[in-house]
């Protein structure tokens, strides 16, 4: 079997890695012309983790980010509603880790370089048409002059349309093209030309990345806030000799009547004055939210954007994953994480089926009302959902937040959201692997 990857992101790179280590013939083909670790901070859950580890990666990845230690929920006076512990400190098997986005893509693409062969990763390759019959898949690839890709999303192709204005790469020929080309994917586009662009719910994310000093166990994850305004902070690097590390932050204000977006900029610099007024206020004592803000080399604005869940994800022989399939808001860090997930369990059916079309059925059977489910799941704030009730029933603080919400309360939505989005510890430990090695 042949396979065609469209991205060389962390979904995309996990695929090919995964395929590759079943005895899959891959080859990827990413529209930017030169990988860099660009990006901001991510998280890759326990189930994630899993998967990573079972490709041989789980000490590098940790080598390159932290162990996340604890999950805190604050309300905007810095006021603890919620503390659980996270990973192998709440008993999982495996680590939640937090990392640099474009290291692990990084890591991902220099495995893959070293796994599957230089000859099989292509870079300043963007899709510019495809077309299948019963026997496979046809690609044909452009030049599209797109600047170093690292890891933001939507950074791998438009459109079929911006493609065709490059230099014609060639061809390739496989059984199944697989679309991780991120929220403007060239291959979803293909499939729902009339769609239109992703859905903005009117809140903007600035996000920054500041070497600070540690706050808490030096291994937190911090969101304060509401719905409508909100901090969130967690490390992504070791402390260093100097005593600092770096701490990935995202400061968000939702706008009731801001003008909608007519196309997000994926690397617009933010403007301080726009943003941090809203959070001068904000220095708990133990965790100073405008002085991580002001330390800042630089930051950027996202808009907070997802797309509504597809009715079917496969066409034939080819089909989607990633942001490509199932965009979603970066709420209970799920983005990065369910794209693996998507890799693993597609890489399992190519591996273990016999016809292709059938491979991709059971894997869109598995992965797409399970990935639909988040994304609805995160439109309704997720398990961030604690911080608005504390808002709502206690705008000005309180003394005991069980006062506010009991702690059967605060437990089931914290329990609902690790069922919906797959990391549920007891489900994790028992669940049966995705790996699949080719007989040497």
């Amino acid at each position: 079997m042949k396979a065609i990857i469209v991205g060389g992101g962390i979904g995309g790179l996990t695929a090919a890695l995964s395929l590759h280590e079943a005895g899959i013939d891959v080859e990827v083909f990413e529209a930017a012309r030169e990988m860099r670790p660009l990006g901001v901070g991510i998280n890759c859950l326990p189930h994630a983790v899993r998967e990573l580890t079972e490709l041989g990666l789980g000490a590098a990845l940790e080598s390159i980010g932290v162990r996340t230690r604890e999950l805190v929920y604050v309300n905007r006076l810095g006021q603890r509603i919620w503390r659980e512990e996270r990973g192998t400190w709440a008993g999982y098997g495996w680590p939640q880790v937090s990392v640099h986005r474009g290291k692990l893509q990084m890591l991902l693409w220099n495995e893959a370089m070293r796994r599957l062969g230089p000859q099989r990763l292509h870079a300043d390759h963007a899709l510019d048409a495809f077309e299948q019959d019963d026997a496979g898949v046809t690609a044909r690839f452009v030049s599209r002059r797109i600047g170093p890709s690292g890891g933001s999303a939507g950074h791998a192709g438009d459109a079929l349309a911006a493609a065709s204005e490059g230099a014609d790469r060639g061809t390739r020929r496989a059984d199944v093209l697989i679309g991780a080309d991120g929220i403007h994917s060239a291959v979803r586009r293909a499939f729902h030309p009339h769609e239109g662009g992703p859905i903005w719910n009117g809140a903007v994310l600035w996000r920054g990345m500041t070497r600070a000093r540690p706050f808490l166990s030096g291994a937190s994850m911090v969101m304060a806030g509401h719905e409508w305004q909100k901090f969130v902070c967690y490390p992504i690097s070791a402390v260093g000799d100097d005593g600092l590390q770096d701490i990935n932050w995202i400061a968000e204000i939702k706008y009731r009547d801001r003008p909608a977006l007519a196309r997000e900029d994926w690397n617009k610099p933010g403007v301080l004055a726009e943003f941090l007024p809203a959070f001068e206020s904000w220095d708990f004592g133990w965790l100073d939210c405008p002085g991580l803000v002001r330390a800042a080399p630089a930051c950027f604005e996202f808009p907070m954007v997802d797309r509504d869940p597809l009715p079917a994800w496969s066409q034939g022989r080819i089909t989607l994953m990633g942001d490509a399939a199932h965009p979603m808001y970066p709420i209970g860090s799920n983005g990065a994480s369910q794209a693996i997930l998507d890799a693993r369990v597609l890489a399992w059916r190519l591996a273990t089926c016999g016809d292709v079309r059938e491979a991709l059925a059971l894997y869109e059977q598995e992965r797409r009302p399970a990935t639909g489910q988040i994304v609805l799941a995160n439109r309704a704030n997720g398990p961030e959902r604690v911080m608005q009730l504390a808002q709502e029933r206690a705008p000005d603080g309180f003394a005991d937040v069980h006062d506010v919400i009991p702690p059967q309360e605060l437990e089931a939505v914290a329990k609902q959201y690790k069922l919906v989005a797959g990391f549920d510890k007891d489900g994790l430990s028992a669940r049966a692997s995705y790996s699949v090695r080719a007989q040497p």
